[in-house]
């Protein structure tokens, strides 16, 4: 009788080990997130950037609740890699520093030049126009020192990493291409010659209707002062750049990246919040 009920108990026992282990809801969740931010389409415009802060915050409130499981204390642990995530979350929150730093200032020059042209009723200078401009040659080559001097983070799975420990991984590069898009946006792209500042320009101020639309979101908002505020300068005598069309410029950018920063800002609170549950992991 000891006997087969021993026999029954390692029967049992080799019975369950064999069933599949079923992956908690939080990480199926992380996945999923994974998976709609990697397949989603590029990012041109400040609505579509939103849109996928907005996806990150939704990946990082489901990473906020992976942090607090034993299971995930325990991989990364067993794995060796908290050191790793640290150093991949402080890259993070100096990215998102840099970002929002770039979006204040490029909001600040924005509502200054705005300002003085409506204070003067449109009666602008070719030096205020000049002093805006300066002010986003500044901010493009900090963010693109910045960006060169950063390692890219890698995604790759190894043979040493638990699924857990590659999910979160995966969730930094995400995270990290996102912002450096976020940054991208806000460089804009270079003007090198007349030629191409006229080509830019006639791009998006052609048809006039194009820039009296407020709701208009086809083109990069930061791209499209450039654009116009460069036409100025040149100094041609066919502008087609009209100083009202300047000022719907402005405040739309004004207006663009006053909501880029309330989604970044929600993003830099979050990964706060994970830097201080990964410092709890290394510190039990």
């Amino acid at each position: 009788m000891d006997s087969f009920a021993a026999n029954k108990k390692k029967s049992f026992h080799i019975r369950s080990n064999s069933l599949p282990s079923k992956p908690h809801p939080v990480v199926d969740e992380v996945d999923e997130h994974l998976c709609r931010l990697k397949s989603s389409e590029a990012t041109s415009t400040s609505s579509s950037l939103c849109q996928k802060f907005d996806g990150l915050q939704d990946l990082h409130d489901c990473i906020d609740k992976l942090l607090l499981l034993p299971l995930t204390r325990l991989a990364l642990v067993e794995n060796k890699s908290i050191d790793d995530q640290l150093e991949g979350s402080l890259k993070l929150l100096d990215l998102c520093a840099m970002a929002k730093d770039a979006l204040f200032q490029t909001k600040e020059s924005a509502h200054e030049l705005e300002s003085t042209l409506r204070r003067r009723r449109g009666d602008v200078t070719v030096g205020d126009v000049q002093k805006y401009l300066n002010s986003r040659k500044m901010i493009k080559k900090e963010i693109h020192k910045t960006l060169k001097g950063m390692e890219r983070s890698s995604s790759q799975k190894s043979d040493e990493s638990s699924e857990i420990v590659s999910m979160l991984k995966e969730a930094e590069t995400v995270t990290y291409n996102n912002i450096e898009s976020l940054l991208s946006f806000i460089a804009g792209s270079k003007l090198p010659s007349k030629i191409s500042k006229w080509s830019f320009v006639s791009k998006f101020m052609q048809p006039k209707k194009v820039v009296s639309k407020e709701d208009d979101t086809s083109g990069n908002e930061v791209e499209m002062v450039d654009a116009a505020l460069y036409s100025i300068t040149s100094h041609k005598s066919d502008c087609i750049v009209q100083i009202e069309d300047v000022q719907i410029l402005l405040r739309k950018l004004e207006s663009s990246i006053q909501d880029l920063e309330e989604d970044l800002e929600s993003l830099y609170r979050h990964l706060i919040k994970n830097r201080v549950a990964f410092l709890n992991i290394l510190n039990h």
